[in-house]
């Protein structure tokens, strides 16, 4: 039996991404395709990031796979709908069974069924993926009823939603990513190009127990579980050993959210004598002095620090539960000790002010991190943001045309006022940066000249009264 894993990402097609130029492993197959390995389940990887759609539809009509699984989220579900549309168009692929998985399917299942996946794989994907694809290879497909965490048509054409599947409870089971199955050397050459290390993902656990508003967990659902510290000392080494990265990065939601967990990841580490430079992302309420040292020791080079808005009253809007003075006490305790420092804003929350606005721009200003990104919120389904915006939406999309990033709400402002917004942040922030590090430069007066213009478009489009409070 032909079975392929993959996930419809083309690089060469996001022109956002090619001006950031950061591509990540995709790890969620990769730990799917070492289950089956271990399950002596045979399957092939297509890695799409650097090849093309072309190049992927030729290859499946060159060797037409029985099951073809995809992971989808906000940045592949329009390829994987229009690969699957190619699929069902093709006589040549009429008797491939599609198998989606991944954090867009648990709330986009009928109209992905519709579309024409045949199965779901909802949550965690291991076990859930190899039980299908035991039942699809002795074709006892009645057996599809006791699989949990799967969501299908019955013969009928009735959707039958199976009982959600119990998180794994010791992820250490887990084997490593199969990082074999792809070209890693492309993911690190493009990171060195761009950004002078060649950079390696990892992840250390699984899920984020917190409750922001704005958060999906489609997947992993509010649970936290973690591989011990001396696996993934192990893994490091590994990756040492047979790739060589410059750096790595932890993809785990919230890093250092256990100070045990991080003290024993520090001795593991020292057992195995390497230490290769990371960059994380975790939360200031689970860091103080002692954690700074010990990302240090560990070799965090980066720490993305969340806050998403410099007013408190939107964080608390969101749900964040963490103290705004307490984000920029951290942001300068970790650059004092010579840790870079990153961190998110987001634009647009319900309820936020223009007061709010200047409030993040004096936050910035404040806490002063060599890094920072800046987005517009917008409500993913399934969230309490989606929730709670859902009778406020504007925009009436064409589901198979468009990904929750497209969803627009009545904010208290006008759309073309919070685009103003962004430039002015941008602009002023990065105005401050220039001036604190050489003093007045034609590039800060530049800088300054936009944020003046955005913060003139802010005002007009106050003054046409386009914006409603909410």
């Amino acid at each position: 039996m032909n079975i392929v894993l993959t996930h419809a990402y083309f690089l060469q097609d996001d022109i956002v991404e090619q001006k950031i130029m950061k591509p990540y492993p995709p790890l969620g197959i990769l730990y799917i395709s070492s289950h089956l390995e271990k399950n002596n389940i045979s399957h092939s990887v297509f890695d799409t990031t650097f090849s093309s759609k072309a190049i992927f539809k030729e290859t499946l009509l060159k060797d037409p796979p029985d099951i073809i699984a995809f992971y989808v989220n906000l940045m592949t579900k329009l390829n994987v709908l229009e690969m699957i549309d190619f699929i069902l168009s093709s006589s040549t692929l009429k008797s491939t069974k599609i198998v989606l998985g991944g954090p867009d399917v648990k709330y986009n299942a009928k109209e992905l069924l519709e579309h024409g996946a045949d199965y779901l794989v909802v949550g965690e994907g291991e076990e859930t993926t190899l039980e299908l694809i035991v039942s699809l290879k002795t074709g006892t497909i009645l057996g599809l009823k006791d699989i949990n965490g799967l969501i299908y048509k019955d013969r009928s054409g009735t959707i039958i939603e199976n009982p959600e599947r119990a998180k794994i409870r010791d992820i250490n089971e887990l084997s490593f990513p199969n990082r074999q199955r792809i070209d890693l050397f492309q993911y690190m050459n493009v990171w060195k190009k761009h950004h002078g290390l060649s950079t390696v993902s990892i992840s250390s656990m699984r899920g984020c127990p917190y409750t922001c508003k704005w958060c999906s967990r489609a997947v992993y659902g509010l649970s936290y579980r973690r591989r011990s510290p001396e696996l993934i000392a192990k893994e490091i080494k590994y990756l040492h050993e047979e790739y060589n990265p410059d750096a790595l990065w932890f993809v785990d939601d919230v890093f250092t959210i256990s100070h045990k967990w991080l003290n024993e990841f520090r001795d593991a580490l020292t057992e195995t004598g390497i230490k290769i430079p990371y960059e994380c992302i975790t939360r200031a309420d689970r860091m103080n002095d002692e954690v700074i040292q010990l990302l240090k020791e560990t070799g965090c080079y980066r720490v993305w620090i969340g806050a998403e808005s410099g007013s408190q009253n939107v964080i608390n809007l969101m749900d964040r539960r963490v103290d705004v003075e307490q984000v920029r006490k951290m942001i300068r305790l970790a650059e004092t000790n010579g840790i870079e420092a990153g961190t998110f804003i987001m634009l647009g929350y319900p309820g936020e002010t223009e007061e709010d606005i200047e409030n993040t721009i004096h936050h910035l200003k404040e806490s002063n991190p060599t890094h920072f990104t800046i987005t517009l919120a917008y409500p993913i389904k399934g969230t309490e943001l989606h929730n709670e915006t859902m009778s406020i939406q504007t925009n009436d999309l064409d589901w198979a045309k468009s990904t929750d990033r497209d969803i627009d709400f009545k904010r208290t402002y006008s759309r073309n006022y919070y685009n103003h917004a962004l430039r002015r942040v941008i602009n002023e922030v990065n105005f401050f940066k220039s001036k604190h590090e050489s003093g007045i430069s034609l590039l800060g007066l530049k800088y300054k000249i936009k944020s003046l213009i955005a913060k003139s478009g802010m005002w007009w489009e106050r003054k046409l009264g386009h914006y409603e409070v909410v």
